[in-house]
């Protein structure tokens, strides 16, 4: 008879508690950086894609791993930033030319060298409005709380422990199964995440 796995064990509290509730995802533990790149590796190629990963350093490799798509906030300041200038530009010339026509210092309504400093200053000025508010939309934010918090643990993710989060949402999720899957790759513990308000 083969002896059960010691590590489900300890997940089994875990379980019983949030049996009743639904579920965020499981959140498995690795003792190495290399352990959760290559446990990253091996769930994605299991074919699962709701996957995130944490750790007290950034990991070049990491991003590879999660197959992480070219971050959209680049394109969204670059729009802010043609918005803020064409914007700017259109006011200028429609004040200008035909809300408030003046002629100072025998210069043409259309001055247009005159319109570029205040188009530059506004170019600027949304682009960063832009990415920054940008980068908050795309990342969840403002949420002040998040699922993975609930597990004790967690808190060495900023120190000496790295987290690999299989979310529920994934087609493949399948709480056994994925646990099993997650300790196969090397986990040294996997706890329930428990789904909560954001």
């Amino acid at each position: 008879m083969i002896p059960p796995d010691p590590r489900l064990s300890s997940t089994a509290a875990a379980s019983e508690a949030h049996e009743s509730g639904p579920l965020f995802g499981l959140l498995a533990q690795f003792s190495s950086d290399t352990e959760l790149i290559e446990a990253t590796h091996t769930l994605y190629a299991d074919g699962y894609r709701a996957l995130d990963a944490f750790s007290p350093f950034p990991l070049e490799d990491l991003s590879d791993a999660l197959h992480l798509r070219r971050s959209l906030v680049a394109p969204i300041v670059l729009g802010g930033g043609i918005l803020g200038g064409i914007s700017i530009y259109a006011l200028e010339y429609w004040v200008n030319l035909f809300a408030y026509p003046l002629n100072v210092g025998g210069r043409p309504l259309h001055s247009w060298v005159s319109f570029i400093p205040p188009a530059f200053e506004c170019i600027i000025l949304l682009g960063a409005l832009a990415g920054a508010g940008g980068m908050l939309l795309l990342c969840g934010l403002p949420r002040l709380n998040h699922p993975v918090f609930e597990v004790e643990a967690f808190r060495r993710a900023s120190t000496d422990a790295w987290f690999l989060c299989v979310q529920s949402e994934d087609a493949q999720f399948d709480s056994e199964m994925t646990r099993q899957s997650l300790l196969n790759a090397g986990a040294q513990e996997v706890w329930d995440v428990p789904a909560i308000e954001a």
